[in-house]
């Protein structure tokens, strides 16, 4: 039902995305779109970059009079930073794009493959995806995030130890994301040294989905489950390694009796616990939507790896390029926006509509039709 396309590179004239399939008569709040962009860019161990280049969406065509119109929506996101020199990539860095890419396209080298492979692209993936969250609000449907691991210290205040939708929204005022305001000393402690280091560091984000309905997704076909798609989008994010749903990674560890949630009926259908994150057999239960992403640290470094230099194919030390040393808090803010993406696609493929009033008559008998069950 939705469907979206991102262009651009990281140093050229601008980003540029088009998604379809959002109804019409949706009310586009520039000003939440632009915050979301702010929220991407802010965090303790960001790029210089982000102290020349405040993004601000525009938006070419699908909104008119502040409204989206059914068709297909372009923006378009300036890139302030991109007049500065380029030289090519011939060290290529463990752990990117560069060597592999330039193998795949034969290119001379990873010139041409960083400046796509860029985490920059997911500036426009934010807009686009803040689109999607803001028609989830019209459904109550609100998405949240929180860092909760920052190489390797530990955040205590989880969803799993029943943090509250109030702090996970107090979330925006921490420098990186995280809700322990204790554990968020240490965490900038531990990317202020791996900055002196001239190294750089990963983490763990965690995303909750309030409010979803049951069954988004289906069982059906491998390619319909809910967990698969999220999987996908999330793991698509650069630097993303791995994923988790809910506390799907203790599962190796615990018996089925402790692991699985247990049943119970209040008005209607729910689970005393929610250790599945809120999917079962690719099916949404009702509960929360949990999911973590596990990201990497970033490849470039102030202090290189080696590698190998593509032309003379001799020993050399990688190459520098401007970088953050931690991007955690900016992936939690991308994960969150991905995150609506498939949430909203899975909504309207659900319940349909080609404008908004109809999206919600459509929405409203389906949750009559719950109440008879």
């Amino acid at each position: 039902m939705i469907r979206f396309l991102t262009a651009g590179e990281s140093h050229g004239e601008s980003l540029t995305g088009i998604i379809e399939g959002i109804p019409a008569n949706l009310y586009i709040d520039i000003d939440f779109i632009n915050k979301e962009l702010r929220r991407r860019q802010k965090g303790f161990g960001r790029s210089s970059r982000m102290k020349i280049e405040i993004d601000e969406v525009n938006i070419l065509s699908g909104v008119g009079n502040g409204f989206t119109t059914g068709n297909p929506i372009t923006i378009s996101i300036e890139n302030k930073g991109r007049n500065i020199e380029l030289v090519e990539v011939i060290k290529p860095r463990p752990g990117h794009g560069d060597l592999v890419g330039a193998l795949k396209y034969n290119q001379k080298g990873g010139r041409n493959i960083l400046e796509r492979a860029s985490a920059r692209e997911t500036a426009m993936r934010v807009a686009l995806g803040s689109i999607c969250k803001l028609f989830l609000k019209e459904f109550d449907i609100e998405i949240y995030s929180h860092v909760i691991n920052i190489g390797g210290i530990e955040s205590k205040t989880t969803y799993y130890t029943g943090v509250e939708i109030e702090r996970l929204a107090e979330a925006d005022k921490s420098n990186i994301q995280v809700i322990d305001e204790k554990i968020e000393e240490k965490m900038i402690g531990k990317i202020q040294e791996a900055m002196e280091e001239g190294d750089t560091l990963g983490g763990i984000i965690e995303v909750i989905v309030k409010n979803p309905p049951v069954g988004l997704g289906s069982h059906s076909s491998w390619d319909m489950k809910l967990d698969g798609k999220l999987a996908a989008a999330i793991i698509s994010i650069q630097g993303i390694k791995a994923v988790e749903f809910g506390l799907g990674g203790k599962a190796s560890t615990t018996k089925g009796s402790e692991f699985h949630d247990e049943i119970i009926y209040d008005s209607k259908f729910r689970r005393k616990t929610n250790n599945a994150g809120g999917i079962e057999a690719g099916i949404s239960n009702g509960e929360d939507i949990v999911i973590r992403g596990t990201m990497k640290p970033i490849p470039t470094l102030k202090k290189p790896l080696d590698t190998i230099n593509i032309i003379s194919k001799e020993k050399a030390i990688a190459q520098f390029e401007r970088s953050d040393v931690c991007a955690v808090p900016s992936a939690s803010i991308v994960m969150e926006n991905v995150v609506a993406y498939i949430i909203a696609d899975e909504f309207l493929k659900k319940f349909g509509g080609n404008f908004l009033e109809e999206t919600k008559a459509n929405y409203n008998n389906y949750l009559k039709y719950l109440e008879s069950r």
